[in-house]
């Protein structure tokens, strides 16, 4: 097996990273506030807590990688490039979002970054990272899918046969578990027979068990940087199940009030965002410079909000174009 040491980040990179970590925070919290004032139609699901999953995975990845997400991908798409501005813009139903206001928040998309899109039907989008895995092999292009995933999709017959499928056909991508202990609203431990249910699963397919805090997004780069070198490498898959939480309830409805008391707390002792701004303090990382960062992303946030509240709407007479991939909606048989 090909094994990797991971260079050890610069104060640059913890800065860049930790930027990051509070555009998406402060992009989550703007679209919480703007749901509430009625601004963002339908629904949401919050990544807030998640953050260091997706930036430290992208940190691991070159430009052309393909990255799939859940319908909670918010943190995936801007890891990938996304801006604040066209996140809120999506959300909002305005022209100037990423999909042109017609994929909202469950179906966020960033295609310049290779982030192929979120997807609402749960387990859906493993199979389809296989292909793009499976269609990069063929190509010879040398890139990798990465697929994340909640705890529930474990559950799913979907999660099985991609990881079987990618195994038997040695497939260049990385399954990235998010365990946030709660599907929807059941915690995952009720109903199913292992710890951790996709590392305990890991086994049956002849994989490694791989278990990592989530909210590290140095240790989150470190370790799919070695699957993502694997694969690249021809070595196959690999699954790591990275242990969050979500600071919100599972979608805007939900208050969360089935979370035993003080489990709320005690995971925001370890929120990604105070989890790096302890690390880039122990690098030396004076608090003034800290403060700047923080008040550079809170600008960014706050530019985007007014930019996506200014946006015009998204024009029905285009919601039939870019169905296909030659623009149109016509019926191909």
């Amino acid at each position: 097996m090909l094994l990797v040491d991971p260079v050890a980040p610069t104060t640059e990179e913890l800065s860049g990273w930790y930027e990051q970590l509070l555009v998406i925070r402060g992009t989550e919290k703007a679209a919480f506030d703007l749901f509430m004032s009625g601004l963002v139609k339908g629904t949401t699901h919050l990544a807030a807590g998640h953050e260091a999953v997706a930036v430290g995975t992208s940190a691991a990845l070159e430009p052309g990688d393909y990255v799939w997400a859940t319908y909670r991908g918010h943190h995936h798409a801007m890891a990938r490039g996304l801006s604040a501005e066209a996140c809120l813009a999506e959300l909002m139903s305005k022209a100037t979002g990423s999909c042109q206001g017609k994929g909202g928040s469950m179906h966020l998309t960033h295609a310049p970054g290779n982030m192929m899109g979120s997807y609402a039907i749960i387990g859906a989008h493993l199979p389809m990272a296989v292909g793009s895995a499976w269609s990069a092999v063929l190509r010879k292009s040398g890139q990798v899918s990465v697929a994340f995933f909640g705890d529930g999709a474990t559950n799913i017959g979907a999660f099985h046969e991609a990881i079987n499928l990618a195994v038997v056909w040695k497939l260049p991508v990385v399954f990235i578990c998010e365990n946030n202990l709660y599907m929807e609203y059941t915690p995952i431990s009720a109903v199913t027979a292992v710890e951790h249910p996709a590392a305990d699963r890991a086994a049956a397919y002849a994989l490694a068990r791989i278990v990592i805090d989530g909210n590290d997004v140095v240790t989150v780069r470190d370790e799919v940087g070695r699957a993502v070198t694997r694969a690249r490498a021809g070595e196959g898959p690999s699954i790591i199940e990275c242990m969050t939480y979500r600071h919100y309830g599972h979608s805007r409805t939900d208050p969360a009030k089935y979370r035993p008391e003080g489990e709320l707390e005690q995971w925001l002792m370890r929120d990604p965002v105070k989890v790096l701004r302890d690390r880039l303090v122990a690098a030396g990382v004076g608090e003034a410079e800290l403060e700047s960062i923080e008040a550079r992303a809170k600008a960014v946030v706050d530019a985007a909000i007014e930019a996506a509240k200014a946006a015009p709407l998204s024009d029905p007479s285009e919601a039939f174009t870019d169905v296909w991939a030659d623009g149109g909606s016509t019926w191909r048989s």
